[in-house]
């Protein structure tokens, strides 16, 4: 049986018609919906996707050596299934470069490694995303 070891929480309000905030419980927001400038929801799952891993690549290398360049791009096909959509095979591609020093050479070792641990085992929302997952809706009012 698997074991609570945190719980997470995120208060969301709206902020106007189709533009939404949610903000943590140590105050950090972002703002996201539909219309110019915003993230829609689902790319705002993209880049908690791809955020989780980042970090994880991120901490271990960088006490090594600064990246010259790190990004990480994530695309998903969204499909219909019986009037329902979801993703479906989405795909990630991390370019991590570091100096061409001792330090560098290191951390850029330890790229692919990190990407494999964190996609197996560390990273939380790609895991919750790849397992079945419950999820419950009440109304609160």
């Amino acid at each position: 049986m698997a074991e609570i070891t945190k719980t997470y929480s995120i208060d969301l309000t709206r902020e106007s018609q189709r533009h939404y905030k949610a903000t943590n419980g140590k105050g950090a927001s972002i703002e996201f919906g539909q219309g110019e400038g915003l993230m829609s929801p689902v790319e705002v799952l993209l880049a908690a996707l791809v955020g989780c891993t980042a970090v994880d690549v991120d901490v271990v290398t960088s006490r090594r050596s600064e990246p010259t360049e790190f990004t990480v791009h994530a695309e998903g096909d969204r499909v219909n299934e019986e009037g329902a959509s979801r993703l479906s095979d989405v795909r990630v591609g991390f370019t991590v470069h570091f100096p061409d020093d001792k330090a560098g050479q290191q951390a850029q070792g330890l790229v692919d490694n990190l990407i494999r641990i964190s996609h197996e085992k560390d990273c939380t929302v790609s895991r919750t995303v790849e397992h079945e997952t419950n999820v419950t809706f009440e109304n609160l009012s």
